[in-house]
């Protein structure tokens, strides 16, 4: 039976800017029982700009925490649940402009949430493209995942590098070398625009750790821009086994 949902909102304008990563630097990362999904061979990381919308937890619109900025950064992996693969996501760093969020989050599902003033642009370019960017205030500075968005919007195509980054509908957190947190995201197929311009500025040492600055101050790989759409979250459970894959 399928766990109860945990929160339900809309995901929104999803600003994604993908960089190649050393896998090594992962590894302290890594759940119990997963291995790293790669693209083409690469191990990609990728720095997450998006809005919570209409947000519920537990079916209760909350006071002051219904609409909000998220970014994150995250890598993606696969786990064998003696059945099928499952690919997923799992969470460096979420920031957050809402306290309550990391209270809850952080204890219930072993995040790695963090308050941060926060703030968001979307400025019309002519007919054809739109400005979208999300801001985080840290020691005293504004920090910006940025970029310019087309308009016209079009399917994710079945094999294609925009899938691979977008449609992971697991979520993994590692709890020891032992256990792991597994929850399962739901969501239609979302559609895609192109992106040009991008731009990241951020206190990269500080706010994730000194072994991915020389990776995330590079161009990245690949820039990804999605409309989101209304989503929910399910209720996590352990893995506490690790069943063989078939040869």
């Amino acid at each position: 039976m399928a766990k109860r949902r945990f929160l339900t909102a809309q995901w929104r304008n999803w600003l994604m800017l993908n960089y190649e990563v050393d896998p090594a630097i992962l590894k302290p990362h890594l759940p119990a029982f997963t291995e790293l999904d790669l693209w083409n061979g690469k191990v990609l990381v990728s720095m997450v700009g998006f809005m919570f919308l209409d947000t519920r937890v537990m079916g209760i619109k909350w006071p002051f925490h219904i609409n909000f900025e998220e970014v994150n950064l995250r890598f993606y992996v696969r786990y064998f649940d003696g059945k099928e693969w499952k690919r997923g996501a799992v969470f460096i760093s979420e920031l957050v402009p809402k306290h309550i969020i990391p209270v809850i989050a952080n204890n219930l599902y072993n995040e790695h949430y963090k308050a941060l003033p926060m703030r968001h642009n979307i400025v019309p370019i002519g007919n054809d493209h739109t400005y979208y960017d999300y801001q985080w205030k840290f020691k005293g500075r504004w920090n910006k995942l940025g970029a310019t968005i087309s308009n016209v919007f079009t399917d994710i195509q079945l094999g294609s590098a925009e899938e691979f980054i977008f449609e992971h509908y697991w979520g993994y957190n590692r709890m020891d070398d032992s256990k792991a947190l597994e929850y399962a995201v739901e969501h239609v197929s979302w559609q895609v625009a192109v992106v040009k311009d991008p731009v990241f500025e951020g206190d990269i040492a500080a706010l994730y750790g000194a072994e991915f600055e020389p990776f995330l101050k590079r161009q990245p790989y690949s820039a990804f821009f999605a409309n989101g759409s209304e989503v929910a979250v399910r209720i996590a459970g352990k893995i506490e086994t690790a069943p063989i894959p078939p040869v």
